[in-house]
């Protein structure tokens, strides 16, 4: 059994262990206070006169601490309203001995009630220091707890060592804190070190894992030491902050540091006013809503106070997931939610649900974004991805839409691959209806790698590294630029507040990040070290596989940089860009319809490369009959 099994006894069980002893404490306080009066260990002869005195004074001072409640004070309880109901319970049962031995007349000293008030107050409270000494020192050197160190030895680091000193699974060995008046102080029954013994510290105490627990400081500061706990090779872990807290938005437990805090630039605020303004009192309709980033985007429009949000997509489990999640929401905000299930290839269905629920915005989300998966069935990408969009777009036409906001990607830039030249022939389907717009006010949004999404490394390299590894990266020195799930749903939501036609919005994301060192972070964080193949000293390997079909190395934002100019906000750039005329446009949709019917892979690829600037035909084995024919 485990000495910190004692602490899930049931509350009625501690509650009457606690009674027991400061029952006991009373009789014993009343020996003591005999013996201190008259000087001497064994006063039994002096107490023949006042005997009665013990059991009447013991009944009675059970029932004053089952009153005064003072056996439901834990051990780990004792702050300044425990100690004084402690006070309050001795001083009434010193008034108590002295008045029972006034009533009946006994020989005991006037003094003896009054040693022995001071006595059970003293013993009361050692008890219990004791007790939790007892415990926290046998704890300690159970083998299978974690040893952990907190960084902060304020208020909710001191909150959060005295959990962990009752808990099985970590055991808090020691505070760090910069605040040069509380180095070398006892705290919470723990001394405090500088930060910079961390290092010495860490390897000499066999910590695991460092808490942060300064809740206070703002993200910069919190990101600063993230940064600096790196290089010691244990797990981080950080308390939220007290305004995520008592915003709602955290639960107050540790959280995993992931690497969207070691994006090598700071988190873009992208909070502007123009976007509640664009979207407030308005029907709003998502494509793809139950995707990475189109539910993302319904998270945010319940902010914005919208009257309608129309869920679209094509997964019925994905479609009832984010209908479930915002339904209790919306319903506090009184903004109504509407889930409807439908493929953007669907002209009738999509031309349907905008009519049926009046639509005045759409982002256009929906869309295949797996690389390797699109580049084997590219005629499935290009009639989700292109015909898609166009199906969506000519409904938003027709229909008189405010506002149209295609999703794009860094991978439309010069692509080398399937999936990013359908999303560059969409970025060219919008501009052409741009140009032929007098209603619908069409624009783009590009983004890189978005942390977190489906298929994104993230995700990819927890679930890797929860099965021991090894890392699997493409290339040492592929690059990506990076952003968080919020960013780019905020960057969709502000391209729509600041569009004016044929847009292509991109967000200063900084510089490009290797992904080596993404994984590298990854490792570091999760408390193990990467293994080096050449000495086989370490944990957890990283494995180059080589550069997938139309991966590059490295992505682009802007087809031209000269294209760029400035918008309200400083972090988000419009480019203007070159496009295909109407007839081209026209041209290119026709010749995809063909390819379609004709399951022709080889002709869409040929397809792609003259509309596409940048982009290389892979040569594929072309069927030599139709998938149909018998």
């Amino acid at each position: 059994m485990h000495i910190s099994d004692l602490h899930e006894l049931p509350r009625s069980a501690k509650h009457s262990i606690f009674l027991t002893v400061d029952t006991l404490l009373i009789p014993l306080s009343l020996f003591v206070a005999f013996a201190l009066r008259y000087g001497t260990p064994w006063p039994v002869p002096m107490m023949q006169g006042s005997w009665v005195l013990f059991p009447i004074v013991t009944l009675l001072g059970t029932a004053l601490i089952c009153a005064l409640k003072i056996q439901r004070i834990k051990l780990e309880g004792l702050e300044n309203r425990a100690i004084l109901r402690i006070a309050t319970g001795a001083t009434a049962l010193m008034f108590m001995a002295m008045i029972v031995s006034y009533l009946l007349n006994l020989s005991a000293p006037r003094s003896v009630p009054i040693i022995m008030g001071t006595v059970f107050f003293l013993g009361s409270i050692g008890v219990r220091i004791l007790g939790l000494a007892v415990l926290t020192r046998f704890a300690a050197h159970e083998a299978d707890r974690k040893p952990v160190a907190i960084f902060g030895a304020g208020a909710a680091g001191i909150q959060l060592a005295m959990a962990l000193q009752r808990s099985k699974e970590a055991r808090p060995v020691f505070f760090v804190d910069d605040n040069i008046n509380l180095q070398g102080l006892m705290v919470a029954g723990l001394p405090v070190y500088k930060p910079s013994n961390l290092d010495e510290l860490i390897e000499k105490r066999k910590i695991r894992q460092v808490l942060l627990a300064i809740p206070s400081i703002s993200e910069s500061r919190r990101n600063d030491l993230i940064k600096g706990l790196l290089s010691l090779n244990v797990e981080v872990k950080v308390l939220p902050s007290y305004i995520d807290m008592m915003s709602g938005n955290s639960d107050g437990a540790l959280k995993p540091v992931t690497p969207d805090a070691l994006l090598g630039r700071d988190k873009v605020d992208l909070h502007a006013p123009e976007i509640a303004e664009a979207y407030a009192n308005r029907v709003v309709m998502v494509t793809g809503a139950g995707g990475s980033i189109g539910s993302e985007l319904c998270r945010q429009l319940l902010n914005c106070n919208p009257t309608r949000i129309v869920l679209f997509e094509q997964s019925e489990f994905a479609l009832y997931s984010i209908d479930k999640e915002l339904m209790q929401e919306a319903s506090k905000r009184n903004i109504a939610v509407t889930a409807r299930l439908g493929s953007v290839t669907n002209p009738q269905r999509v031309r349907g649900v905008i009519a049926e629920e009046g639509v005045e915005i759409i982002l256009h989300a929906a869309a295949y974004k797996h690389v390797p998966l699109v580049e084997d069935n590219e005629l499935e990408g290009v009639r989700n991805n292109v015909i898609g969009t166009q199906v969506v777009a000519d409904a938003a036409r027709h229909a008189g839409i405010e506002r149209f906001i295609l999703v794009s990607t860094d991978k439309a830039v010069r692509p080398t691959n399937v999936m990013g030249a359908t999303k560059r022939m969409a970025e060219l389907v919008i501009q052409d209806l741009a140009t032929r717009s007098d209603t619908t006010r069409y624009a783009m949004v590009r983004f890189g790698n978005v942390l977190g999404s489906s298929g994104s490394v993230l995700p990819l390299f927890q679930k890797q590294l929860s099965a021991g590894g090894p890392l699997t990266v493409t290339h040492p020195e592929v690059t990506r630029f990076f952003m968080t799930i919020p960013e780019a749903a905020r960057l969709v939501l502000l391209a729509g507040a600041y569009a004016q036609g044929g847009d292509v919005f991109v967000l200063d994301m900084g510089q490009p990040q290797k992904i080596s060192d993404i994984a590298r972070q990854m490792i570091t964080l999760s408390g193990r070290s990467v293994k080096d193949p050449s000495t086989g000293v370490g944990d957890i390997e990283i494995v180059y596989t080589g550069l997938r079909p139309g991966e590059k190395l490295y992505e682009e934002l802007l087809i031209d940089d000269d294209s760029l100019r400035a918008t309200p906000h400083p972090k988000i750039m419009r480019a203007e860009e070159n496009m295909l005329s109407q007839i081209e446009v026209a041209s290119m949709v026709r010749d995809i319809h063909t390819c379609l019917d004709d399951a022709s892979a080889n002709r869409l690829r040929d397809l792609i490369a003259n509309r596409v600037e940048g982009y290389h035909k892979q040569v594929l084995d072309e069927p030599t009959e139709k998938p149909w024919a018998g």
